[in-house]
């Protein structure tokens, strides 16, 4: 089976060690950064395979985690989208990028987890389900 490759951006040290040893755990394959600037970077870097991303929202410096998603669906306009924020669920709304999931701090790791497969399983279904043309 394929490891699937998640782009990881948080800005505490702590919390981006905590996500990328679940994700690991999970059989994820993590490029873990600290910054919206760096997450840009390896976006538009055309040899990285990047197949879902996890962001927190607010960075010291811009980008923010708004941008971060907003660019990766310029990369991949299907591109599976997890959002990890403490104070910016209200905003998700109308800043969110479409089919993406907000998760509120504090979350488990394994919500953490479920809510990237159900993004990646989703998109699979969407592209190997023929449509009724």
């Amino acid at each position: 089976m394929e490891t699937v490759t998640i782009l990881l951006v948080e800005d505490e040290v702590l919390l981006l060690l905590a996500f990328e040893q679940a994700l690991v755990e999970a059989g994820f394959a993590v490029l873990a950064v600290a910054s919206g600037k760096k997450a840009l970077k390896i976006m538009s870097d055309a040899a990285t395979t990047i197949q879902g991303i996890i962001t927190d929202i607010r960075f010291h410096k811009t980008p923010d985690g708004w941008d971060v998603a907003r660019f990766s669906r310029e990369v991949d306009p299907e591109m599976p989208v997890v959002y990890v924020s403490g104070d910016s669920d209200p905003d998700w709304a109308s800043k969110g990028v479409p089919n993406s999931i907000i998760l509120g701090k504090p979350f488990t790791m394994a919500q953490l987890v479920t809510a990237i497969s159900k993004l990646l399983n989703d998109r699979r279904l969407r592209t190997t389900v023929p449509s009724a043309s």
